[in-house]
């Protein structure tokens, strides 16, 4: 890659315009989770360290181009200023005299929070014009919203074209880290795949079967492929119209030497509630009226083989339905395993998307795991093997 950082950049006195991703949950007109806010950090410290002034660009919700009140960013405010322990200011447009008058009244050691970028229509068309506004605001572009990188607005990929532009801290984590992890891995290297349907992961699947030695598939998309093989699933989350796709891709494994790890054996109920009756029998045996909910005993013993075989794991989705005990057992078992070997320096793990960073969370071992990603949609993305605008500006700018 060929991407610059803020070690790269002249920062002094310099306006430095950086896109963020500070989405966050909001209840009662509260920020309920300073997560991302604190995740920029690095970044603007960095900036303030190098004598930069910095000038926060981000999205918040869907306003589809016109302002919507609740749709403020100035509901994170309180909450930057707590993570970064300096003055924020806030202007509430991202372009013209009000962003200006802002700009120049920001003092040594403050941070400007520039309102939505989405109450223009120009930022997620992508318009040059409005790529221009915002590039008149800056002396550097950074951009540090991996998050937002497989988006092609303004603020993430036109912009970059307009400056001098730099990856900031975390997009420079995530991009390291995934680099290490699929790009330049240590083999062997071992994906775990999860989630509710086969649909959802065609492209990931694809990508993977050519890159990776061994795939660990788990989750409700486990049953089709389980289907595929003739075996019932009784009353199961299942794609049964996708049994052709599914065998397509074992075919496609075999031929590719790349051995899929599916359920031999699985934990049934007939109810999917918290504290269900359940029980655990052989991947073939599902009774008619029950539901496959997790992977059983055995299949996580195959599962921590397969970790402790790796050299590398990427982690997509969770292997059951882990927000209902006891359907968490075999996701918290695999994620545990996989931290022990991270802290014990045999295996690099990296994950991400929603549910993943929710199912490890749960088990206690994102902490311990390499990298865990919050980007959802990019991370995805990226694995996909599809190019990211954000990122490709980078590279080119």
């Amino acid at each position: 890659m060929t991407w610059k950082t803020l070690d790269d950049m002249d920062l002094q006195g310099k306006r430095v315009l950086t896109r963020v991703d500070i989405t966050v949950p909001v209840e009662a007109g509260q920020d309920t989770d300073a997560t991302r806010s604190e995740r920029v950090v690095p970044t603007v410290r960095s900036i303030l360290a190098a004598g930069g002034r910095p000038i926060l660009l981000a999205h918040f919700g869907r306003p589809k181009g016109r302002v919507v009140a609740d749709m403020s960013l100035e509901i994170t405010r309180d909450a930057l200023a707590a993570a970064l322990s300096a003055p924020v200011r806030f202007a509430d447009d991202c372009v013209g005299a009000v962003a200006e008058a802002a700009i120049a009244d920001l003092g040594a050691g403050e941070v400007l929070l520039l309102e939505n970028t989405r109450f223009h229509p120009g930022e997620e068309a992508n318009d040059p014009a409005f790529a221009a506004a915002l590039a008149a605001l800056g002396d550097v572009y950074c951009n540090d919203a991996f998050s937002a990188a497989h988006r092609a607005h303004a603020s993430t990929e036109a912009l970059a074209r307009l400056l001098p532009a730099c990856a900031g801290r975390l997009m420079e984590a995530e991009l390291s880290a995934l680099s290490r992890a699929l790009s330049t891995p240590e083999r062997p290297l071992v994906a775990g795949v999860g989630g509710a349907k086969v649909s959802t992961k065609l492209d990931l699947l694809g990508n993977l079967i050519d890159r990776v030695d061994r795939i660990v598939i788990g989750g409700g998309m486990a049953n089709t492929f389980l289907a595929a093989q003739g075996l019932s699933v009784g009353a199961s989350l299942c794609e049964h119209d996708l049994a052709d796709t599914a065998r397509a891709i074992m075919d496609r494994a075999q031929t590719a030497n790349c051995h899929l790890h599916l359920p031999t054996d699985v934990v049934v109920a007939r109810e999917f509630k918290a504290g269900a009756a359940t029980e655990t029998v052989p991947a073939a045996d599902c009774p008619a009226d029950a539901m496959i909910l997790d992977a059983g005993p055995d299949s996580v013993a195959s599962i921590i083989a397969a970790f402790d075989s790796a050299k590398t794991l990427v982690w997509n989705g969770p292997l059951g339905a882990f927000e209902i005990p006891p359907f968490n057992a075999a996701t918290d078992a695999a994620a545990r395993h996989a931290a022990t070997a991270t802290r014990a320096g045999r295996l690099l793990t990296v994950a991400g998307g929603g549910d993943t960073v929710a199912a490890l969370n749960a088990s206690g071992a994102a902490a311990d795991f390499s990298y865990v990603s919050t980007a959802g949609g990019a991370f995805l993305e990226w694995l996909e093997g599809k190019t990211l605008p954000g990122v490709a500006a980078l590279n080119t700018a």
